[in-house]
């Protein structure tokens, strides 16, 4: 990541920016009572966008189903962002570092940062960064959001925390067909490609075949061992699990080579995603992974991509 030539423009593009929206009408920031906010995954975003309302206006840093987030490159239109952000969302855990170093490069004593990591208290090597998919995670994080936004905007505070409430009440579809799925097919064998979709399999009460260590060196770029290739491709060939989830963002021969035993064996598929689907909310995407996930196993059904 070319971190230096990204840092070294910041000065210039914030100018710019600054520039612009002193010739706006109608300009965010302090001024206008509008917060200006950056969620680092476009699933923080919505869901700052969905606490802070016509007070916040919000961008997403990595929005792209089709980019892997884990080689994301920052530019200098985004360190401009970073740079006029009053609060920042991030996952932290290593997932999106580059987000440290432009806050480093941009400081603003009044700027509030929410690393995921840390609302949730995990220590600094967190074996699986995909922290959204576990059900307890933004409850906290959108409280967290809201208590930044008061602090930003004491005026609006009462509609920040009438905004958690709503939130927390929306995410109850969720949490219902987990449940559901975990009383019904508790123990199902299932297998993926990477840990991304862990956490909800974990909370829907499904068994992951695929040895954890294999997860970790796709989703790192390591070549795995000989022994490891082989025992994912007995799951598949040998009908071991009921379905593979497979990350989509994330591709390459060797996960590709285990998407083709799945239809060649007629193993269901499950697309699972780092970043927000077009077209979702933080909560429609992760009762859609759930409805995918049951209609995998109860129906053998596919549902590669939402």
């Amino acid at each position: 990541m070319q971190v230096r030539r990204v840092l070294a423009a910041i000065a210039l593009t914030t100018a710019a920016g600054l520039l612009a929206s002193a010739c706006s009408a109608h300009p965010a920031g302090p001024s206008s009572g509008v917060i200006v906010a950056v969620g680092a995954e476009n699933q923080y975003a919505n869901v700052i966008s969905q606490i802070g309302g016509r007070y916040v206006r919000v961008t997403a840093v990595e929005s792209n189903p089709n980019t892997d987030p884990h080689a994301f490159e920052a530019s200098p239109s985004v360190a401009g962002q970073v740079a006029a952000a009053q609060l920042i969302v991030q996952n932290g855990a290593g997932y999106d570092s580059y987000m440290n170093k432009i806050e480093s490069a941009s400081p603003d004593a009044g700027r509030k940062v929410i690393v995921v990591q840390h609302v949730l208290g995990l220590p600094g090597t967190v074996p699986n960064p995909h922290l959204w998919y576990s059900p307890g995670t933004m409850p906290k994080v959108a409280a967290a959001i809201a208590a930044d936004l008061s602090t930003l905007s004491p005026a609006h505070a009462a509609y920040f925390r009438a905004n958690v409430a709503t939130f927390d009440t929306s995410l109850r579809p969720w949490l219902t067909a987990l449940a559901q799925f975990k009383a019904a097919y508790r123990g199902t064998p299932v297998a993926v490609t990477e840990p991304v979709g862990d956490y909800l399999l974990q909370a829907a009460g499904a068994d992951i075949m695929t040895p954890f260590g294999l997860q970790a060196d796709i989703m790192n770029g390591v070549d795995p061992s000989p022994q490891y290739v082989s025992l994912q491709d007995s799951l598949l060939a040998q009908h071991k699990v009921k379905a593979l989830l497979y990350n989509q963002q994330v591709t390459d021969t060797l996960t590709a080579s285990f998407l083709a035993l799945a239809h060649r064996y007629g193993i269901p598929v499950v697309g699972v995603y780092e970043t927000m689907p077009a077209g979702y909310d933080y909560q429609s995407w992760m009762l859609a992974e759930v409805s995918a996930l049951r209609k995998a196993v109860a129906s053998k059904v596919s549902t590669e991509k939402l």
